[in-house]
């Protein structure tokens, strides 16, 4: 497999005129010749600056261009790129200076200010030097690090990941063949580039690919509906908050999105009602299933069955309707494995453990950490509880450390948030378990209603009656609107944050 640094080298040779990247931000189109003319230009100035071989190269930066000449300019130097998360604090983001020991900064205009206690290098001025000699550049093996990510740190201080050069191509073809990406392919990014769904999901395999980038600087619902027919957009991927948003703008309906052909859903659950919606528009919405350590495209789901499997649950193997995330990718092992470290059968929830080239290179300084994430024979354990149905389906069932006892009952809160997703009035379904004095634990839904819609707990009950064993019915639900739920940096919903909420008085 060849570095994953020569990706822009191969089509700069080759169709140089073809457009890479179209800066929405900055108002710039840029061919591959011009994107790897701009990579190697950074490389000679970072070159210049004293970056080397494993050297952390930082970046503050909405959405932008010069983030993938970065990125290749890295590849090339055999450096990392630590693409920082500007939605975090200057002291958050000193600590992760501080923890990876950067020795370079660059950021750009719109977050120059934010006091990070270092100088930082003008990213919009350019590079301002001369191409460096490909030649001249060392490289990297395989299986060095290329880009450095610090997870959300929900428990404790946040671990980086370290993606290597192999993980990030075979991501790429991975994906390339479950989303048959071409060349003529063109995918809209406007999640942020510090998070692995917005720069690996499907930007740099379309860049692998030699296919379109479309980037924004952030998210505004009216201009991406408008760039989806304007660009021809091909591709989409984006949590699930984000396609609700897209799908409540007036523009949703007359926006002409004949050309998408794939959109893909990740982060979270994706609501029955929603991928309905979408695939009523003729929009092959899929939910699928990753992380920044592993993929993140790990799983993929055949268009023609998406809502077929995801309206599934009658047979004995199947998981609840909503909780299917497709077929393992193809260059990807997977097992199910029980707490007694056995494969469980079909239809019974275990932990998800994966092995190859799509995993990550551990966590940067922390090789205790590294070491307790692996089993023997190089499996990943990703903490997430899967099962797999008759047709080698697989559905998510929650995490071991979300599950809760309820009267010596397992219950894995992202099978009951699937079941609820179908109330017709919730647009957003969260539960977490917290201490009961004669249950040990019950679940405490959060849920965010559709505009206009009313839903009480005796309503939700009603409906779940049936639909759902007692013991993993919610005890206490906590109603707001829409957006009323906090979220992480990447649009996620918080989930230790509402864990951390007392109960009401009343409860």
């Amino acid at each position: 497999m060849r570095p994953a640094a020569d990706w822009l080298t191969g089509h700069a040779r080759f169709r140089p005129l073809a457009e890479a990247v179209c800066d929405v931000g900055a108002g710039r189109r840029w061919t591959y010749a011009a994107l790897h003319d701009r990579a190697l230009r950074w490389a000679g100035r970072l070159r210049a600056e004293g970056v080397g071989p494993g050297d952390r190269v930082a970046v503050l930066a909405l959405n932008s261009a010069e983030t993938f000449a970065l990125l290749f300019a890295c590849g090339r130097l055999g450096a990392v790129l630590l693409p920082l998360n500007w939605r975090l604090s200057p002291e958050e983001l000193r600590w992760q200076l501080d923890d990876c020991g950067a020795c370079l900064v660059l950021a750009d205009a719109a977050l120059a200010a934010v006091p990070l206690g270092r100088p930082a290098l003008p990213l919009d001025a350019g590079p301002g030097a001369p191409p460096a000699a490909l030649g001249e550049l060392p490289g990297a093996p395989d299986d060095a690090p290329w880009v450095l990510m610090y997870t959300s740190g929900s428990t404790g201080k946040p671990k980086g990941a370290l993606l290597t050069h192999r993980q990030l191509t075979a991501n790429a073809v991975n994906t390339v063949l479950a989303c048959d990406l071409r060349a003529d392919s063109c995918t809209l990014t406007f999640t942020p580039l510090f998070h692995t769904g917005g720069l690996n999901c499907l930007s740099t395999p379309l860049l692998f690919r030699g296919g379109r980038v479309v980037l924004t600087p952030g998210l505004d619902a009216g201009q991406a509906l408008a760039l989806i027919g304007e660009e021809s957009v091909t591709h989409l991927m984006g949590v699930p908050t984000i396609y609700q948003m897209l799908a409540d703008h007036p523009a949703f309906d007359r926006t002409p999105m004949d050309r998408v052909v794939d959109a893909l859903s990740g982060g979270a659950a994706l609501a029955l009602p929603l991928m309905e919606r979408y695939h009523a528009r003729g929009i092959p919405l899929r939910q699928g299933f990753g992380m920044t350590e592993v993929g993140p495209n790990c799983f993929s789901m055949p268009g023609d069955r998406a809502l077929e499997k995801m309206r599934a649950g009658a047979h004995p193997t199947e998981g609840p309707p909503g909780s299917c995330v497709g077929l393992p990718m193809v260059h990807l092992e997977m097992r199910l494995v029980g707490a007694d470290g056995a494969d469980v059968a079909d239809g019974e929830p275990g932990e998800l453990w994966m092995r190859g080239d799509v995993v990550f290179g551990g966590y940067w300084g922390r090789p205790e950490a590294t070491a307790a994430c692996f089993a023997d024979g190089g499996w990943f354990r990703t903490g997430d509880v899967l099962s797999r149905d008759h047709e080698g389906y697989f559905h998510v069932r929650g995490r071991i450390k979300e599950m809760y006892k309820s009267g010596g009952e397992n219950v894995y809160p992202a099978e009951v948030e699937a079941v609820i997703a179908q109330h017709p009035a919730v647009a957003l379904a969260v539960v977490v378990g917290v201490p009961d004095p004669r249950w040990g634990e019950v679940g405490r839904a959060f849920l965010e209603l559709h505009p206009g819609h009313t839903l009480d707990a005796a309503g939700l009950r009603a409906f779940l009656d049936g639909r759902l064993a007692r013991f993993k019915m919610p005890r206490h639900v906590d109603v707001t609107g829409p957006g009323g739920l906090p979220r992480t940096g990447s649009g996620k919903l918080d989930k230790p944050a509402l864990a951390r909420l007392p109960l009401p008085p009343s409860a």
